[in-house]
């Protein structure tokens, strides 16, 4: 396959996956997508992208499928459903998974479609919604090497970055290493906000501080503005982010900071789930 020539597919049009699939219009491979609300659909063939009644249609007529869907249940259901992606011809055709899943899932997955002599990357990516449509985002890819070197081009189209990090697995593992940190460091921001305000000290004030020191970034820069403002609408929501933790913890993960981390989240997730990660500071007291 020459890469110039990839027609590709994408399944799932949430938060993230909407602004992603838009970047491979930008970036001018023809795209046909499926998602099971149609009005997402209509508005990317706005912007010239095709639809697809089922899975197996958007397969069939597509070389390299992208799925961008939320957990391990959606994940798995869209490849064994009726009319899914396992009741396709799939020979020859390229899976790039961009969903945050458990490592194990993708590598069950890579072994039945190489059964089927298909090809099979997990790709996550690192950043939210901003950087989807900034396509700046950084793709986490586990595979054949080949394979990555042969999609590569449709990763750059909304990643500033795309690494290969190892086999099929790795880069969810990879890729949950990286939220458990996040995890780490928005619940970390949330409890020294709240230690400060109870210390007179402004929020303003200890954020000037922090992104003036050598602790500044570009996540405290917009998670503290975030609690300034009291804004918790989602860029990444807790219950997404509660559930990474959780699969960290379901992979192995058993250390102090993020175990304490897991357990806070878990506790705020039935509450909170729906706002935005920054969100925990409403579990810390007043």
């Amino acid at each position: 396959m020459n890469s110039e020539k990839f027609k590709t597919g994408w399944i799932g049009l949430g938060k993230m996956g909407n602004p992603m699939s838009k970047q491979i219009l930008k970036a001018g491979f023809p795209l046909r997508v499926y998602n099971r609300s149609s009005n997402k659909i209509k508005a990317l063939e706005t912007e010239g992208a095709t639809s697809a009644k089922t899975i197996k249609e958007l397969v069939e007529k597509t070389d390299v499928i992208f799925i961008m869907i939320s957990n391990d249940e959606a994940v798995t259901e869209i490849f064994n459903q009726e009319n899914g992606i396992f009741t396709a011809e799939v020979k020859d055709k390229i899976f790039i998974n961009a969903s945050t899943i458990s490592p194990d899932l993708s590598i069950q997955l890579s072994e039945e479609l190489k059964n089927k002599n298909s090809y099979y990357l997990d790709a996550p990516v690192s950043g939210s919604v901003k950087q989807a449509e900034e396509a700046t985002l950084v793709s986490i890819v586990g595979g054949e090497k080949e394979i990555f070197e042969k999609v590569k081009s449709l990763l750059e189209a909304y990643s500033k970055k795309a690494i290969l990090v190892g086999k099929n697995g790795v880069g969810n593992s990879a890729k949950l290493a990286v939220n458990t940190y996040l995890g780490i460091l928005t619940q970390g921001l949330a409890e020294i906000i709240q230690f400060s305000r109870t210390k007179n000290v402004e929020t303003e004030d200890l954020m000037e501080i922090l992104n003036n020191s050598a602790l500044g970034s570009t996540f405290g820069k917009i998670k503290g503005e975030a609690a300034i403002k009291e804004n918790y609408n989602a860029a990444f929501t807790l219950e997404h982010l509660t559930k990474d933790l959780r699969l960290a913890q379901n992979s192995g993960f058993n250390h102090p900071v993020g175990n304490a981390t897991y357990k806070s989240f878990s506790s705020a997730e039935k509450e909170l789930g729906a706002e935005d990660v920054i969100a925990i500071i409403k579990k810390l007291g007043a």
